[in-house]
């Protein structure tokens, strides 16, 4: 009961400071319709962006330096705002003709437009957006924040794709 109790407390904290900082993203219709997307295993888009941006806030309380959290949180939030399904080949989007293969090298940009369009970004949100898939795409982050977002997203995506097997 006690481990429980102090589960609920940090989670509640998470999502106080997700709402604090993302509450017009979380509310926002386009936002949401990434519910109807899966990003690994069973896991929505929707959700797999909330848990991104709870291990982002994680990590960099975790570690000695300072961090821009409303960069930090918004960014994990929207990394993967590309609103469309990755795993339909037949999916119109910018550019791919097989988006399955191409999605993992071209979906950065495109969540960055479709952020930028829809919420507008700071420099270390763009950052953040852009740069999330190093080392698969050549974009290295080079700020803080755009290097906890990296980490967290890799720790989630991996914890979805193990427990989907």
């Amino acid at each position: 009961m006690k481990n429980y109790n102090k589960k609920k407390k940090k989670d509640t904290l998470l999502n106080n400071i997700l709402h604090k900082h993302g509450g017009d993203i979380l509310r926002s219709d386009s936002y949401n319709r990434s519910r109807g997307f899966i990003q690994h295993g069973k896991k929505s888009v929707f959700h797999h962006s909330i848990d991104v941006a709870k291990m982002s806030i994680r990590i960099s309380r975790a570690l000695p330096f300072e961090f821009k959290e409303r960069d930090l949180v918004r960014g994990a939030l929207l990394h993967d705002y590309f609103l469309y399904d990755w795993h339909n080949k037949n999916v119109k989007v910018r550019k791919p003709a097989d988006i399955k293969k191409l999605h993992g090298f071209t979906h950065p940009m495109t969540a960055m437009r479709n952020a930028e369009r829809d919420f507008g970004l700071s420099a270390c949100e763009k950052e953040i957006i852009s740069k999330h898939m190093w080392p698969l795409t050549n974009r290295m982050p080079r700020n803080r924040e755009a290097w906890v977002v990296t980490m967290a997203d890799k720790i989630c995506s991996a914890k979805e794709t193990i427990h989907r097997r």
